[in-house]
């Protein structure tokens, strides 16, 4: 059986930085690629929002009320 076509360079791991197989694609093994998921399904990946303000009765322009 041939090896497989790479069209990209391996990179290392994201997790513990050996290099990366492609069964396992981005990660080294599948022990990787769980903490990875774990960390997602627990926040530690979350992108911090940043709250906007409820417009207020006189920022509106016709003078309705939000109800």
């Amino acid at each position: 059986m041939a090896d497989p076509v790479r069209l990209k360079p391996r990179r290392p791991c994201p997790i513990c930085k050996k290099p990366s197989l492609q069964k396992f694609h981005p990660f080294c093994s599948a022990r990787c690629a769980q903490v990875d998921l774990s960390r997602w399904l627990g926040g530690s990946y979350a992108i911090p929002a940043v709250e906007t303000e409820e417009p207020s009765e006189g920022d509106l322009d016709n003078g309705q009320r939000l109800d």
